[in-house]
This record gives C-alpha cells, structure tokens and sequence, in this order.
C-alpha cells in the first residue's frame, strides 16, 4: 500500500526558494499575496531581497540595476520607474517639423538631425540615439547619443539632451550637480498616449518645474504617485500637457475679457517672451514604430535598409493596412513636396505568387542588376559573377502618388504608377523592382535579436 501524500507547503520552502517563485508575480499579485499571511508581509516588504530579485530578474540581463542611483535607490522605486521607462525601448520617428522659429532659430542647426530614433539599455540608464545611414556606400548604420535618462541617488529622474551631438557615448556618472556645468540641456520626456514622445526642455530644473521629469498625458496609462494610486485616481497627474494647455488656455481668455485683463496679459505674454529667450532645446515629438520586425503572417514588415538607385543608403518602413494591403516609405527627410506622403511600392492584396514559376517571371528576375554597396561591387566587378538569391515567393506591387493625394489624380504626378515585383528570399530578406527598370533593391534588416545590424 502506497503512502499517503502530505502536500508541502509554501511556508516550508527556504526563504531563497520563496523568493525565487515570487519574483515570477507581478506586484498587484505580491500585494494580494502579501494579505494571506502576517509572516509574509515582511518578506513582500524586504527591498534588499524580494525587490532586488524582481528587478534582476525583468531586467537583469539587459542594465546593471545595482548601479541606478549610485546604488543608493531602493528597488522597489527602481522596478516602478524601470517599468515606465521599458516602453521606450525601441524604435521612433521624429513627427512633424522641427521648428526654428522665435528666439530658438540661434541655436538651431542648420542641418536637420536624422528623423530616426533608437532607445537602448545602458549600464544605469536608458540612452537615445539618432541613426542615420552611412555616407561610405556600404550597409552601415550610424548612430548617435543624444538623449540620456537616468536616476539621482535620491531616486528622481534626471534627462537631458546634447544638442551639438558632441558628447559621444554618455557617462553613467551624471547627476543633477553636474548637469548644469556641461552643455548637455535638461529636459523633460513625456508620454501623450502610448505612442507618443514629447522631449522638451525643462529650464526650470532648478526650481523643480516637474518632480518626475517623466510623465505620460490623462490619455495614457496613470503613472501617478503613491498618494494618488492609494486614493484610486484616474484622471492622470496634475500638470500633465492636456490639463495644463487647458489651464493656459483657460487663463488666456480670461486675461483678454476681464476688466484688468490688458495689463496681466500684457506682463503674461512678456514672461512668455523670457521664457521662450532662455530656450536652448526646440520641442520634438516622436512616434514608436510598433512592427518594426517580419512576423510569418507579415513577412514584409518592419525596418529595412538597402542600396537605392541613386547608390545610397536608405531605410525603408513596410507597414500591413487592416485589409491586408502593404505600403512601403522611406524614412527619411522629404526631398520634394510629395515624397513624404507617396509610397516607395504599394500593394492592395498581400497574396503572393508560390512556385514554381512561369517562365517569364524566371527571366524578369534574372535578367535584372542587383544594387550592391560599392565595396561589393569592386569585389566582384570583373571577377566572379554575383549569383542571384533563391526567391521564395513573389509578389505583384505598383507604386502611384494619387494613392494617397487624390488631387493629383490626372496630372503628370501618375505617370509614376509603375508596376513592379517583390522576390522574397528564402533568408527572410526580400528584393523589390519595377517592370521599367533593370534593377533590383535588395533589402536587408536594419534590426536582429533587438540590436542594429
């Protein structure tokens, strides 16, 4: 006869064992858990082992979370701002123009910055850089710091810009003391929803203008304080960009139809006026490129990179519509009036064409160049033919401007319908061509495993 079996008990686990499974929780699920018990109230509660192995184990691999804060933060306020800051990890583009107007327009360059952004993990804080393509003919990325994020050893967020990008990589020593004795600009970064980033100066971090320097909008997820998640608000915190554009709005008018209106307006708009002068930094929005990655049902999705027609380097964004469309752009700064809105290929039916294939689609494929980088072609030149990718799949692609600008429907602007193929290749990458021309664009991924390639 078989023993009967006595169930273990999680009080009989060793403390480490206990702690290990309740690193897997999130902390509603530690604070419910916390409740079935007055002995596990302590260890839900001990910073230096519960709270540490929570942040060692989310983020353990990808920053050394000892060193936020100089070590000095406790990890619960850690695993909090860490949480926040994790959905910036990725890929941006700039939004709208970046002005150069009013006083700002000294301290503008004259050169645009490059429209895409990457936000990584660094050893104690969170950096963003600017990626730009390579100007030497090659597949290479450039990338360059410029926002940096990080903690002070009393736990409040710190960020700033290096406008001049003269800085190279950032130092993970910077605190609030110094900022002031570089040339970096203290700024803010706010959250507007989930997709969109304001990055904006903060002039009065002196003063402590914003307690976290951090913020997300009423329309996003609350990231409120202690206080006000004990109270179970859900409107956001005060002074986020929606509650105070609507206070300033609100005292505008008030100013403008109140009897002493005149004078306060008048001091209100000569305070707007020093305050715009102090201004080192112009407001710039950003958008996160949410698939910037293939998926098997997206294949074509994502951040691409490849050798254009006029041999250099461009990236390009392939976007899937809800009706299964695909439109592929450059991400770039617009050349012209339209180039910002006309797909680089578009497509209505994301169906493509399985082998084999007919004999005409053979030779349109291989009758046509393959664009290179030039280190590559004076490798080959002369030498060893290039031989063609083994295409997968195949897809039928056109490309018009009246797409997505009616008005210009008629004018010369559609005699750039074209009608073209994408070749999928069987290592994932893909090639796109048009019937009009003898060349082919080959693609390749501007991300793998999380890291520019």
């Amino acid at each position: 006869m078989e023993p009967d079996f006595v169930p273990t008990s999680f009080a009989d686990f060793p403390e480490d064992v206990q702690l290990c499974i309740l690193s897997f929780l999130t902390p509603p699920e530690i604070a419910n858990f916390s409740c079935t018990s007055k002995r596990f109230v302590s260890l839900c509660r001990s910073d230096a082992k519960l709270w540490y192995a929570l942040c060692d184990r989310r983020w353990g691999s990808k920053t050394q979370i000892r060193k936020w804060g100089n070590g000095k933060i406790c990890y619960r306020l850690l695993y909090k701002t860490l949480s926040e800051w994790e959905s910036l990890i990725g890929f941006w583009r700039r939004s709208g123009q970046r002005s150069t107007s009013s006083s700002v327009a000294a301290v503008a360059t004259v050169a645009r910055p490059p429209p895409l952004v990457v936000f990584e993990w660094g050893p104690s804080f969170v950096a963003g850089s600017r990626v730009s393509p390579s100007q030497d003919g090659t597949y290479g990325v450039v990338k360059s710091p410029f926002l940096w994020m990080s903690l002070s050893p009393s736990g409040e967020p710190v960020n700033f810009v290096d406008s001049d990008g003269k800085s190279g990589e950032f130092d993970s020593n910077y605190c609030v003391d110094s900022i002031g004795k570089t040339d970096l600009i203290p700024v803010d970064v706010n959250f507007m929803g989930c997709t969109h980033l304001v990055v904006e100066e903060n002039i009065g971090l002196g003063c402590n203008s914003h307690r976290n320097g951090f913020r997300r909008s009423s329309s996003s997820a609350n990231l409120c304080s202690d206080e006000e998640e004990a109270s179970g608000s859900e409107n956001g915190t005060f002074g986020s960009l929606p509650d105070r554009y609507m206070s300033e709005m609100y005292q505008h008018f008030a100013n403008r139809t109140s009897p002493s209106g005149s004078g306060a307006s008048r001091r209100q708009r000569k305070r707007e006026k020093e305050r715009q002068g102090k201004r080192k930094w112009v407001a710039e929005h950003f958008v996160k490129i949410t698939d910037c990655s293939p998926t098997p049902s997206r294949p074509l999705q994502g951040l691409w990179k490849g050798i254009s027609d006029c041999m250099k380097l461009e990236f390009y964004l392939v976007t899937y519509d809800e009706i299964g469309g695909i439109a592929c752009r450059r991400v770039g700064e617009p050349a012209d009036r339209f180039s910002g809105s006309a797909p680089v290929f578009w497509t209505s039916k994301a169906t493509f064409t399985e082998p084999p294939f007919s004999q005409d689609e053979t030779i349109m494929y291989h009758s046509r160049m393959h664009l290179h980088p030039i280190d590559e072609e004076n490798y080959m030149f002369g030498e060893l033919p290039i031989e063609n990718e083994p295409v997968f799949r195949i897809l039928y692609i056109n490309s018009s401007y009246d797409l997505l600008i009616p008005d210009l429907a008629g004018t010369t602007a559609t005699d750039r319908r074209n009608e073209g193929r994408i070749w999928l290749y069987r290592d994932g990458t893909f090639g796109f061509g048009f019937l009009q021309d003898n060349f082919i664009i080959d693609l390749k991924h501007m991300a793998l495993n999380g890291f520019l390639h």
